[in-house]
């Protein structure tokens, strides 16, 4: 029988998306919450899936050096430079900020910390579901799932 685990997290950041008509070309923030979901297909020998604590030290450490109180931006998008001459905090998300495409970076990352991590055999970041509001949201779930993730 699978088991999942969760942690949350949140960070203020501000992004826009200028390729879509409406207000959200101009540039605005959000308090965002990531949860992150890791799924094994059983327990480890010592009874986790991961642990907590450093799993939730690397992606807090991360979004926080990387996402929060700073922008994201496009990769085309004119304000990236003028930001950064500035000395603002910015991050180029592929493919424009939105929020599937941020859903999707954090859920790589978050795969990426798990590979440094004590967990279960066949441990795997299942899902990331990232409010940008109370009232929008998007999940994220990986292509495939690892070998032996799927016993």
């Amino acid at each position: 029988m699978p088991h999942t685990v969760s942690v949350r997290h949140n960070f203020e950041t501000a992004h826009r998306l200028p390729h879509l008509p409406g207000k959200c070309e101009s540039l605005h923030g959000h308090s965002w919450w990531a949860t992150f979901t890791v799924t094994a297909p059983e327990l480890s020998p010592g009874g986790l899936v991961v642990e907590f604590g450093p799993f939730k030290k690397l992606v807090r450490q991360w979004i926080d050096e990387h996402l929060d109180h700073g922008t994201m931006l496009g990769p085309e998008d004119p304000l990236l430079a003028v930001l950064r001459a500035a000395g603002c905090k910015t991050y180029r998300v592929e493919g424009w900020p939105t929020v599937e495409n941020v859903a999707a970076l954090l859920g790589n990352m978050a795969g990426r910390a798990l590979d440094h991590l004590v967990r279960a055999p066949g441990a795997y970041v299942s899902s990331v579901h990232l409010t940008e509001t109370h009232v929008n949201a998007a999940t994220w779930e990986p292509r495939t799932i690892p070998a032996g993730a799927d016993a």
